[in-house]
């Protein structure tokens, strides 16, 4: 079963986006990498964004 396209290119696109990565290092993390890396950058935003609302 493969990975759908789409999301990897969300996933790059969110890390790429947040922590100014080129796109050839993100894609050259393993799917598991990028998506523990996608959930710390959620974290991170949650925790801005309660921050903010205080």
């Amino acid at each position: 079963m493969s990975y759908p396209l789409e999301r990897i290119y969300q996933e790059v696109a969110y890390i790429a986006y947040h922590f100014h990565w080129s796109i050839d290092d993100v894609l050259s993390m393993e799917h598991r990498e990028r998506q523990i890396w996608v959930r710390e950058i959620s974290e991170i935003n949650k925790e801005i964004n309660q921050s903010r609302k205080r």
